[in-house]
């Protein structure tokens, strides 16, 4: 049988009340004092204490020392944790009825740090989760005990500044037009992407994170006889957490063969069109929204006439004439690097016989040929360039795109494959990739 001591006071040698049944809050100890608690013995009904209310509501607000079950079958759930809270404040929080994974908890940090970080809010979303969080002070804030598949529930992004420039297209035979630039987008600094379009939205990469980049080549220009030249490959970068940045393909030029003038292939910037004897000349091919323009036409003439000039990153590819082949679309400058450079210039379109061919656009596209002499252009490689149209040689070879990263050299973990050309300028390190790697953030 146990046994029971009542008293109305319990006091130390100094007079200091320890328990006083008429008090309504029992006080073991006086402050400063140390309370030690036998080995293997245990506080019934202290510490956290468990709620009989089941949360359904979209938002709660929870207590320190607090234990609740969430129940998100109907909708998600917005958990602010306490205000002011103290060093050893607990929260535990469970996935009442497993369904977290389709209606997740988000917590609302109530001006505190959850792991160090202000952001971004902590979201829990795995099936059949159980958080233990415990507060540490306002260095590092909350800090999960347990909290189930997640480690690190504030993950911390790196910007980078891209800029993806695909391959070039060929130049095409045969009064071929001119090869299109490849598709360029731009995140750098306000400047321009292709096709007229405004700079894009830096990418925010997580630590530890592979990064794939790819640079697409240049397209072959065209085989003699009439043949339209060979669409560039495209470029991209990819990753955990980003939305693939991918710019396409610059368009063959097209060519004049059979009677007929061909049309320019589409792409990031198009090929330009064949021209020919009488009508219908080709028509330039169509460039992609936010990565280049569209190339020139081909003129129609007999028996003399110039073909249509490749689109470049900068501006539509120019007709072809009874006199010369249009001169290429001119690129985009961008100062990504540390300095300004131009890049995805579409390819001239060629002459025949004596006409002269067009001039390649400005960022490195390759010139056309005149129809009685020389040879089509290739364009700069690792520009995205076009190709310069022929005659009655082989088309221009499109030029090789190019991928530069630029990010905060304090951010920068020196992790790459691939090769690429590293430099610093001010506080950034650039990496230019002239073929394709990858980057750890």
């Amino acid at each position: 049988m146990s046994s029971v001591i009542k008293v109305d006071t319990i006091q130390d040698q100094s007079g200091n009340n320890i328990i006083n049944e008429n008090a309504n809050t029992i006080t073991i100890g006086k402050s400063g004092d140390t309370v030690t608690v036998a080995g293997g013995a245990t506080f019934v009904g202290g510490g956290i204490q468990w709620q009989s209310t089941i949360v359904t509501g979209a938002t709660h607000t929870v207590s320190a020392n607090q234990g609740i079950w969430i129940d998100t079958s109907s909708n998600a759930c917005t958990l602010t944790l306490p205000a002011s809270p103290s060093v050893g404040d607990q929260v535990i929080f469970t996935d009442y009825a497993r369904n977290w994974a389709t209606n997740a908890v988000t917590l609302n940090l109530n001006s505190e740090k959850f792991q160090g970080n202000a952001t971004p809010v902590p979201v829990y979303d795995t099936k059949g989760e159980s958080v233990n969080i415990v507060y540490s002070g306002s260095t590092k804030g909350w800090i999960p005990n347990t909290d189930g598949a997640v480690a690190l529930e504030t993950p911390q992004t790196k910007t980078v500044n891209f800029l993806v420039i695909a391959g070039g297209g060929g130049g095409g035979s045969s009064v071929g037009g001119g090869g299109g630039a490849g598709g360029y987008r731009n995140s750098f600094n306000s400047e321009s992407s292709g096709g007229g379009a405004s700079a894009e939205t830096a990418l925010e990469l997580i630590p530890g994170d592979v990064y794939t980049v790819t640079v697409g080549d240049g397209g072959a220009g065209g085989s003699t006889g009439g043949n339209n030249g060979s669409d560039g490959n495209a470029s991209s970068i990819s990753g955990s957490g980003i939305t693939t940045i991918t710019s396409a393909g610059g368009g063959g030029g097209g060519n004049s063969n059979g009677g007929n003038g061909f049309n320019g292939n589409a792409g990031g910037s198009g090929g330009g069109g064949g021209g020919n004897n009488s009508s219908p000349a080709g028509s330039g091919g169509a460039g992609t929204s936010t990565q280049g323009f569209a190339g020139g036409t081909g003129a129609v003439n007999a028996p003399q006439q110039g073909s249509g000039a490749g689109g470049g990153a900068g501006a539509v590819g120019a007709d072809g004439t009874s006199s010369a082949g249009g001169n290429g679309g001119t690129g985009v400058a961008s100062t990504i690097s540390g300095s300004s450079v131009t890049r995805g210039g579409g390819g001239g379109g060629s002459g025949k016989d004596s006409l002269t061919g067009g001039t390649g656009g400005t960022g490195g596209g390759g010139n056309g040929n005149t129809g009685s002499s020389g040879s089509a252009g290739a364009a700069t490689v690792n520009t995205g360039s076009g190709g310069g149209g022929a005659h009655d040689v082989v088309g221009g070879a499109g030029g090789k795109g190019v991928v530069i990263l630029r990010i905060a050299t304090s951010d920068y973990s020196g992790t790459t494959s691939g090769s690429p050309t590293v430099t610093t300028s001010g506080s950034n390190t650039i990496m230019q990739f002239n073929g394709s790697g990858s980057y750890t953030a």
